[in-house]
């Protein structure tokens, strides 16, 4: 992290790297990736075990960015150009805590914040003893290290998912997302397929609907002054059920709010400037993955990212209490 207003921007509701969150004489110790990546999951193994309802999204050319001057430079959600792609199909909803707990039943795997024995939560959400918080970077100290924090611990060791099935599940990284699409017979979906999705339809929108947020909650994103006071007028502090509010035109449920999504694609600031027409995948390499949507930490204060164009990343390996991931197929 560098530091700047802009960095500290985008880490406010996305959350900083792994590494950002403990300080390294507590930090424990991180096995290789492989020891729990996607090398011990057999493709395809639980494809007919992937039971959330899908949409086609039709093929089309869509123009894909910010078209309103709402984001930062930084993020590179410019220049607007036009993308084509294929039709295929996509998740309704956020993969939930019940698809999760299919996959790790079936397959015994161990998510990197369980291998490595922390993860990120927001301080409004800590259900931990003092002793487990880890470290909170300077520049966003509402944001924790906190060991034992995992998917089935969102808080911390002292909270658990019951009555949270029906909810995204969260504090899983690129890597295990990765993991769990290997097992599906699914992909993440690359920066572009996301973007269609969500725009449902409706070309250069700011959002789902339209571009005006109406009155009354229509997604779960941040009430209240952030980020010591959420009044929860929607009824929720941190994830809502996948299937509160409503859908888009093509049928999906909180593309924008609740939690970030993980995309395939490597990250680069610059990449809409070079990107191929049709159906682009991204850079080549990259330090981090790009994530989409916005959560449930959004805020206009801070963070405008609950957007069709808006863009944030983070490294592969790290994991937080709002980001989740939603999966693509053929058509």
């Amino acid at each position: 992290m560098t530091g700047s207003s802009e960095d500290s921007a985008r880490s406010a509701c996305c959350a900083p790297s792994a590494a950002d969150v403990v300080q390294p004489t507590q930090a424990p110790p991180r096995p290789p990736v492989a020891d729990s990546g996607p090398g011990r999951v057999e493709p395809g193994a639980g494809a007919g075990q992937h039971r959330v309802e899908q949409a086609v999204v039709p093929a089309q050319a869509f123009a894909m960015g910010d078209a309103l001057g709402d984001g930062r430079h930084a993020d590179g959600e410019t220049p607007v150009h036009e993308v084509e792609l294929e039709a295929f199909s996509v998740d309704v909803t956020s993969v939930t805590v019940a698809d999760f707990a299919r996959f790790v039943d079936a397959t015994g795997y161990a998510t990197e914040a369980e291998v490595f024995g922390f993860s990120a939560v927001f301080h409004l959400a800590l259900a931990a003893a003092p002793e487990d918080v880890l470290g909170r970077p300077p520049q966003t100290p509402w944001w924790l290290g906190v060991r034992g924090a995992d998917w089935r611990h969102p808080g911390g060791p002292r909270s658990d998912v019951d009555g949270l099935a029906d909810h995204p599940v969260v504090h899983v990284s690129w890597n295990d997302a990765q993991a769990y699409c290997a097992w599906a017979g699914r992909a993440l979906p690359s920066e572009a397929q996301w973007e269609c999705a969500s725009r449902g339809g409706v070309p250069g929108a700011r959002y789902p609907w339209g571009d005006e947020l109406p009155q009354g909650w229509v997604c779960n994103i941040w009430q209240g002054d952030f980020p010591v006071r959420n009044t929860e007028e929607d009824g929720f502090l941190t994830t809502a059920p996948v299937r509160t509010y409503a859908p888009n035109a093509y049928g999906l449920w909180q593309t924008v709010g609740n939690v970030w999504e993980w995309c395939a694609d490597w990250s680069h600031a610059g990449y809409y400037a070079r990107s191929p027409r049709h159906d682009p995948r991204g850079p080549g390499s990259g330090a981090e993955r790009v994530m989409r949507g916005g959560s449930y930490l959004c805020h206009d204060s801070y963070c405008n990212r609950y957007r069709n164009a808006a863009r944030s990343a983070n490294t592969p390996d790290s994991s937080m209490g709002n980001a989740g991931f939603r999966t693509v197929g053929s058509a």
